[in-house]
């Protein structure tokens, strides 16, 4: 529904929550100023769910900043192949 109310992105970073953002760098803050998504690069990459190390923060910080810079309908379109294999179970201990 938020997808189609134009709220969220089908890929997209997974913005923190705002009291964090007084922590971040100004290309960190980046991720804030497009579009969450349902799904995305660092989700696809193992980043999901909460993160219990700082680096694990900051790999995920990594990734989404990564995606921005990079980003592509091709790179989309891999996402969301990513997504559906994952969903399907074919990369074991990598979606929920």
């Amino acid at each position: 529904v938020n997808v189609l109310k134009g709220d969220m992105s089908l890929v997209g970073p997974r913005p923190l929550p705002v009291r964090y953002l007084p922590r971040y760098t100004p290309e960190q803050k980046r991720r804030h100023e497009v579009r969450p998504g349902i799904t995305g690069w660092a989700q696809v990459n193992g980043c999901r769910g909460e993160t219990k190390t700082t680096d694990d923060m900051v790999r995920r910080i990594h990734l989404d900043i990564w995606y921005i810079n990079h980003w592509s309908l091709g790179l989309d379109l891999r996402i969301i192949w990513m997504t559906v294999r994952n969903m399907l179970g074919r990369d074991k201990g990598n979606a929920y």
